[in-house]
């Protein structure tokens, strides 16, 4: 009646087990550390980069705890904060010569102090929030007035484009304030002009204006066409914002909207703030160019753009290329690696519709010539493709050459990254120190333990035996809920160890109700065996009732919650099941050991007395 077949105590084993190896990783602590990656998106991070970093290092006499190589940064970890100091100048003089253009990022951070053999088997801490591990808050402003004056831009030269193609004259197109003016000699020709901007630029609004030879057509965007860019322009911020911060290393970074044009990063763990800052603000756009093969034959530079192309050997040539800007990064709709007809490496790109027609218009003219995509940062320029133009083409093309398909992964990406959308400005900063974060683990810990003992004592005194198997139930969902937050790299915060006390308090509650039910029925004149049984059975029901009920309230915050009550509704869903198993399956499979194997029970130590 009252056993349970040996899988469920294997399965039970095999669970605690895999909780214990995966919660040891949170005792260790963190480690400083340094991380190098590129401050140029041409540039890769890999072996050689590591031997540089690895042999400065070694000609300085520090010796690093560990190092890791992946594909965004090298990251090394060091033995005492003095020590990352140190390391952190030493890398930046050996692969940064020219503070003025660095080619790499040298950034303090933190690593995780597990052994090695509990990081093979991918055991890894909990991330901490902002307001236990310490780091750094940003509310960024983005400005959308240069939003939309960038979208007039664009819409301005559309027209231009529309009205060539169509063969309609006008005398001349500008920009003036948030309305795009178009001039015409004649009516007919304004009523011309205005069919087809309409037709083809719907979310324009268009207004004729003036009186004689001085005819007008005025343009502005319409309200919902503006609103609908600048929520895109918001959202493309956020992504080029959630790349750039891969630099740094940031373990669960919180990058989300506030407002209309606001938004929030957190970035816990980070110690470098002005590195931060530095890369937060960084500026990258793209331009599609027609290389002078003139100047390059001859080698001249008289009235060329010159720009660093850095080949796959590391050796760094010159690209000399004519003045004119076929396509800038707005025009990109996406980019990926692919494969040519010869199954060669080869990166595919679109282009919008504006950018086709003038990408048709170029490559018609210029078959057989080398044109190029320059990517711009901090207002310097570097060549990352030359290619030669096979044929005509217009929204989507390819780029083919002696690649390797992670350099045409390396390239998409680069294209697809483009550049802000609409510029920002920090306007609120705020660090937390690390002091402070550790402050706020102890006490956040401290009232969670306090909270568990006082549980304890009070549910052992109250029901004796079953009290301590109850505690043990509660440990064991204690271990396996830190378990799944470090299984699945969960973020903790002050809300999430409030989380972890409420559960702490469900548990027992189950627990509660499944030894007054015992008790129940043993007042009844049940036998002790078939007591143990019904109360089990027969409380378990409302212990589900109970538990998903509340379960619903915690998906709800977990759907519609940000923030703090994101991370307080993870742990609580993840506490409620683990709740159950614990009440329920581990707590009862103590009971069975020590009652289930005696045919005649004559007492249960239940309460205050041993009830018959």
């Amino acid at each position: 009646m009252n056993r349970y077949s040996p899988w469920v105590y294997v399965t039970i084993a095999v669970a605690l087990t895999l909780g214990v190896l995966y919660t040891l990783p949170n005792f260790f602590g963190e480690a400083p550390a340094v991380q190098v990656s590129p401050a140029r998106a041409a540039l890769n991070m890999d072996n050689a980069a590591l031997g540089r970093v690895e042999e400065a290092l070694k000609k300085a006499g520090i010796a690093p705890t560990g190092t890791i190589l992946d594909s965004n940064s090298v990251r090394v970890r060091l033995a005492d904060p003095d020590t990352q100091l140190r390391a952190k100048d030493v890398i930046e003089r050996a692969l940064n010569p020219d503070p003025a253009n660095p080619s790499y990022t040298v950034a303090l951070n933190l690593l995780p102090n597990s052994p090695r053999w509990l990081a093979a088997v991918n055991a890894l801490p909990m991330y901490l929030g902002l307001d236990l591990r310490g780091g750094v808050h940003f509310l960024l402003q983005v400005d959308m007035r240069a939003a939309l004056a960038k979208q007039l831009d664009g819409n301005a030269g559309d027209i231009r484009t529309q009205l060539r193609d169509k063969t309609v004259r006008y005398v001349g197109i500008a920009r003036e304030g948030n309305r795009i003016l178009v001039g015409f000699r004649d009516a007919d020709t304004r009523a011309k002009a205005r069919g087809i901007i309409a037709e083809k630029l719907p979310d324009l609004q268009l207004v004729d204006e003036g009186a004689g030879d001085d005819l007008r057509l005025v343009a502005t965007v319409r309200p919902e066409a503006q609103k609908r860019n600048q929520d895109l322009a918001l959202k493309q911020n956020i992504q080029t914002l959630h790349n750039r911060i891969n630099e740094l290393g940031v373990a669960e970074p919180v990058i989300q909207q506030q407002g209309a044009d606001r938004v929030v990063v957190e970035l816990p763990g980070v110690q470098d703030t002005t590195k931060a800052k530095e890369i937060l603000g960084r500026t990258a756009t793209l331009e599609v160019r027609l290389v002078d093969e003139d100047a390059q034959r001859s080698g001249s530079t008289f009235n060329v753009d010159v720009f660093p192309e850095r080949r796959r050997d590391g050796t760094v040539s010159n690209v000399p290329m004519k003045k004119q800007v076929i396509l800038t990064g707005d025009r990109f709709t996406g980019a990926a690696a692919t494969f040519d007809q010869n199954q060669q490496p080869a990166v595919s790109i679109d282009l919008d519709s504006a950018g086709g027609r003038v990408m048709n218009e170029v490559t018609r003219e210029n078959i057989g010539h080398l044109m190029a995509i320059v990517l711009f940062e901090r207002g310097k320029g570097e060549t990352i493709s030359v290619a030669t133009i096979r044929g005509q083409f217009s929204n989507r093309f390819q780029i083919t050459g002696l690649f390797t398909p992670r350099e045409t992964n390396t390239l998409a990406l680069l294209i697809r990254a483009g550049a802000l959308a609409a510029p920002m400005e920090i306007v609120e900063e705020r660090t937390v120190g690390p002091s402070l974060g550790a402050d706020n683990i102890k006490k956040g810990f401290d009232s969670t333990i306090y909270g568990f003992t006082a549980l304890a004592l009070f549910i052992m005194i109250y029901y004796s035996v079953f009290g301590v198997f109850s505690t043990l139930a509660l440990c064991s969902n204690l271990l396996l809920l830190v378990a799944l937050l470090s299984m699945l790299q969960a973020t903790l915060t002050l809300p999430g160890i409030a989380a972890i006390a409420l559960t702490l308090g469900m548990a027992i509650d189950a627990n509660v109700l499944i030894n007054e039910r015992v008790r129940e029925e043993l007042r009844n004149g049940v036998t002790p065996q078939a007591a143990i049984h019904a109360g089990y059975e027969r409380a378990f029901g409302t212990i589900l009732d109970s538990n998903v009920t509340t379960l619903i309230a915690g998906l709800a915050l977990l759907i519609f919650g940000s923030g703090p009550v994101r991370g307080f509704a993870v742990v609580h869903c993840l506490g409620i099941l683990t709740s159950i198993f614990s009440s329920v399956v581990i707590s009862r499979s103590m009971v069975n050991l020590a009652y289930g194997s005696r045919r005649k029970l004559e007492r249960v130590a239940i309460g205050n007395t041993a009830w018959k």
